[in-house]
């Protein structure tokens, strides 16, 4: 498979998978880039060092590997664009756009197509995301492996066999950096009212909760087992869980999940 990766769309994700594929050793000059922005494409290749391009099909033109990352809403009418190079070219063609199934991006190609769908997360932007991907059925193993190394660029990886969970994908780990992000905002705002300075309580949610995503990520451990451990009958700990347990902290989180699901099947719909 030639080794050429072609980015149409150069906004922040696909920067972030840029930046991985460089600090990884990748020659730039084997990453193209379609941006229409003008100052999008000079901060690539300034920073970077790759090829940028205006249009689509200049990027895409001999690559091996295409890696859509336009926004949802424009990337039928950029895929219709470019069907017949893809037609001709039989790219790999890996999709980091939301709502969008494997089977709507194959029709716009043209068909016969192997794509890959991914959802990746924004702390891929830190090289700490997670993705989670779909291959169809026309990607071999070869093709896996490869889009694996790429999203790989920009944190963990799992493999769905079943496109109709990539929703489950999105609501979880898509949109979950949100979540986390309202619960510290939360917490910061609890402690101000209890007396502490803005600062301080800032301060002490935001480390609390990269503190305990370390714990979980480094320790092995399963995340109600460290709850557990950091849970002393009768103190402060279980008083403030049991208060959560109370207001039907785990049914919300449930509700929250499903909605996000239902919402990433409307879009795929809405884009049809």
């Amino acid at each position: 498979m030639n080794d050429t990766i072609a980015f149409v769309g150069g906004g922040n994700m696909a920067r972030s998978l840029i930046g991985g594929l460089v600090a990884q050793g990748r020659d730039p000059a084997t990453i193209r880039v379609a941006e229409p922005m003008p100052a999008l494409r000079d901060a690539l290749r300034a920073d970077f060092g790759v090829p940028v391009f205006e249009d689509g099909a200049q990027a895409v033109a001999g690559a091996g590997t295409w890696v859509l990352a336009t926004k949802p809403q424009v990337l039928r009418e950029v895929c219709q664009s470019l069907a017949a190079q893809a037609r001709a070219g039989a790219p790999l063609v890996v999709s980091i756009a939301a709502g969008i199934t494997a089977t709507q991006l194959d029709r716009w190609l043209g068909g016969n197509m192997a794509v890959v769908r991914t959802m990746p997360n924004t702390p891929a932007l830190l090289g700490a995301g997670v993705t989670g991907l779909y291959a169809s059925e026309g990607v071999d193993a070869a093709g896996r492996d490869f889009a694996e190394a790429l999203l790989s660029a920009a944190g963990k990886t799992v493999w769905i066999d079943d496109e109709a969970r990539m929703d489950a994908v999105t609501a979880v780990s898509g949109s979950g950096p949100a979540y986390v992000f309202l619960l510290a905002e939360a917490m910061t705002d609890a402690g101000i009212r209890e007396g502490l300075p803005a600062e301080a309580a800032r301060t002490l949610a935001l480390q609390t909760v990269l503190g305990a995503a370390r714990m979980l990520t480094e320790s092995g451990a399963e995340a109600a087992e460290l709850r557990r451990r950091v849970t002393s009958p009768n103190g402060t700990t279980q008083a403030a869980i049991e208060t959560f347990e109370a207001g039907g902290f785990r049914r919300l989180v449930d509700a929250a999940i499903h909605a996000a699901c239902v919402r990433g099947a409307e879009l795929s719909a809405a884009n049809d």
